[in-house]
């Protein structure tokens, strides 16, 4: 068969010309021949199923660059690919819906009372980083205050302690950043997407750095959440002991997917690869957001994975629920991390919430 028409190819592969043109200006799929005179487009049958692999990915919203990426893959990378792409969209989806029904029931009425809503309320808070017991660098960060908490870890080797370090400090500005509750989102997330921009900046020769990060803005009393890579944040509210983040790792997609249990996720050897962080990715930066209301007597942890991994989950929550200071119970979190061998460097976060 010989080369078809832009029209035939784009009837044959179930897309329009404009599509075609469009795939054609962004070097997705160019076509095997172009008249010199009329600028028409001719095309090669067998670029039919790619062609199609595209259009399926631009209608579950895959963007124009990430689609390119996956072009350019073996057909097992590129499932592994497509898999962890609608992870995140479906995690993002997740995290939309959680601020739309806050927003919801806030504007109805619905949500919390009036008295909640305008309760005066403070931070206690201590901040704590620490080597692993095997690790001759540190590239984790945590800064504590009033207003603001956060905790980054910098992927290892060249540039990832700057990283989890200018993705802090770019956030330290914050604390003094006088804003209503509905603000404080945007905020986070403005931020982040700065934070994201200067660690791309920070790539040295062929290695990009890249950060995790877990953020946490207040006003009054609530409380905006942002969170990218497999930091955590936790509350713990009555006893209980929430986890209020989900890990952006390969592992945890499987465990979404149901082809993992979690006791098969903690000793998977691929445990710690990331599918989001900041410096990573396509140019635009996917962070999960959530707004939560802060109550007295709740007390919130963020840490690195140095501490999540090896402190069982009983643990932590023992240890938040002890009588005792944040100061006096992020040093408790950190020695539980070095009585299981303190593999990772470990960064945690403890602020308590009570009345001003």
């Amino acid at each position: 068969m010989g080369l078809l028409t832009i029209g035939a190819f784009a009837r044959a592969a179930r897309l329009t010309p404009k599509a075609l043109r469009l795939y054609d200006e962004s070097g997705l799929l160019t076509p095997a021949a172009v008249d010199p005179e009329s600028g028409y487009r001719f095309y090669d049958p067998e670029q039919l199923p790619k062609a199609r692999l595209i259009a399926q990915l631009r209608r579950i919203g895959m963007p124009l660059a990430e689609i390119g990426a996956v072009c350019r893959l073996d057909p097992p990378a590129a499932a592994a690919a497509i898999e962890a792409y609608w992870v995140r969209v479906a995690a993002d989806t997740a995290a939309r819906r959680r601020v739309a029904t806050f927003l919801v029931e806030h504007l109805s009425g619905r949500g919390t009372t009036m008295s909640d809503a305008h309760q005066e309320l403070t931070f206690r808070h201590a901040a704590h980083c620490a080597a692993g017991a095997v690790r001759d660098s540190n590239e984790d960060a945590a800064y504590a205050g009033e207003r603001l908490l956060a905790v980054a870890d910098g992927l290892r080797g060249p540039g990832g302690a700057a990283a989890s370090a200018a993705a802090i400090d770019a956030l330290r500005a914050l604390e003094s950043v006088e804003a209503p509750a509905g603000d404080l989102l945007a905020l986070l997330a403005g931020a982040l997407a700065e934070v994201d921009r200067t660690v791309r900046e920070t790539a040295v020769e062929e290695h990009q750095p890249v950060t995790t990060l877990t953020a946490m803005l207040r006003s009054g009393s609530q409380l905006a959440v942002a969170h990218i890579g497999d930091t955590r944040a936790y509350l713990l509210r009555g006893g209980e002991l929430s986890l209020l983040t989900r890990d952006h790792t390969y592992v945890q997609s499987l465990v979404d997917q149901g082809r993992l249990d979690a006791a098969q996720a903690a000793t998977h050897p691929q445990r710690a690869l990331l599918v989001r962080a900041l410096g990573a990715g396509g140019h635009r930066v996917e962070v999960d957001l959530a707004l939560r209301t802060v109550m007295a007597g709740d007390r919130y942890l963020l840490c690195s994975d140095g501490l999540s991994a090896v402190v069982a989950h009983a643990t932590i929550r023992g240890v938040l629920a002890a009588e005792a200071d944040p100061e006096h119970l992020v040093r408790r979190l950190v020695e539980a991390a070095y009585e299981q061998g303190a593999p990772d460097n470990i960064a945690c976060v403890v602020a308590e919430a009570v009345a001003a």
